[in-house]
């Protein structure tokens, strides 16, 4: 396992995350700080609602899609960012089972990375695995290179960057791809307004729960004194944008001590901070942000309902 990323590294990102965006007008908090041990939780029963398809359509796709995958890229690296725990992924590795010599999955939580890496490995006893605990939109320049590359970046979260990130980091993955290399990547396509707003304002409440989380987070990390029953979650289409957007309500005029930072902020009664956007693409829209970054689509798959894509790409050439 390689670590480029550390503890420390985390705890500083964090209190600028935490201080650039509590002191912005609106206020805002990355949506990647719902991930402690509790976050993930909600996250995985989150994938399990009815309400919320994302999951399941990208499943459908790769399950089908997977032998078409193996014979395009004939990968011999499996290079996955944000790999978690890797679920998905064994669909892929299967299928690519006749070319495929190594796994290199990334990710930011190193104790959850070894013991997911290790059970991979443990199934795979063929395949070389060669974990990385690193931050994809800081670290893409020394993740390990290989013949053959297939670059997975699944589940839809590139839909949490805003447009111009998205296109830098595509671009800067680009940069790092090489003849013969394909990036697979999953994405959640327009629909139905009320569909989509469902899948993030589940009835139940657990993506409610799991928004506050953010609250927690930084009350345990950084002594601040939010408290989660004080703010509703919200989730909003924005038409013009094209995403969802999270969001937490305040429901009294309220003041926030934040020790870690030395920090105090105040929430008038109403006042929205938000903690997420998932943009939702058309396929011209993402070959558009795709050809800006130097990648051209070599396939365009969906499910059969049409409510999610996977694009395999490849860069342009000159």
């Amino acid at each position: 396992m390689d670590r480029f990323l550390t503890a420390d590294d985390l705890a500083k990102t964090l209190r600028l995350d935490v201080r650039e965006g509590l002191a912005g007008t609106p206020k805002t908090l990355p949506s990647k700080w719902f991930y402690d041990e509790r976050g993930s939780a909600l996250f995985e029963e989150i994938t399990k609602l009815e309400e919320y398809y994302p999951t399941r359509r990208e499943r459908e796709i790769l399950v089908t899609r997977a032998p078409d995958i193996a014979a395009a890229t004939g990968a011999r690296t499996l290079l996955e960012l944000g790999a978690g725990s890797g679920e998905k992924t064994r669909v892929l590795l299967d299928a690519l089972n006749g070319t495929l010599r190594s796994y290199v999955p990334v990710d930011v939580s190193g104790d959850f990375l070894e013991e997911a890496a290790a059970g991979i490995a443990a199934d795979h006893p063929d395949l070389t695995v060669h974990a990385v605990v690193a931050d994809y939109e800081q670290h893409l320049h020394l993740l390990p290179t290989g013949e053959r590359r297939l670059v997975a970046f699944l589940g839809g979260t590139i839909g949490n960057m805003p447009p111009a990130t998205r296109v830098g980091f595509l671009g800067g993955l680009r940069a790092t791809m090489g003849e013969g290399d394909f990036l697979l990547l999953g994405a959640d396509l327009v629909k139905d307004t009320g569909r989509l707003v469902r899948a993030y304002d589940d009835a139940a409440g657990v993506t409610a729960d799991f928004n506050r989380n953010v609250l927690r987070v930084i009350n345990r990390e950084l002594g601040a004194d939010f408290d989660p029953d004080a703010f509703e979650h919200v989730a909003r289409w924005d038409a013009a944008e094209e995403w969802i957007e999270m969001r937490l309500r305040s429901t009294r005029d309220q003041d926030v001590s934040v020790p870690g930072l030395d920090l105090a902020v105040s929430f008038a009664e109403g006042e929205e901070m938000r903690t997420e956007i998932s943009s939702k693409f058309r396929r011209e829209r993402m070959e558009a942000e795709l050809g800006a970054a130097g990648l051209e689509t070599a396939a365009f798959w969906t499910d059969a309902a049409d409510d999610f894509c996977l694009v395999l790409a490849r860069p342009a050439l000159d």
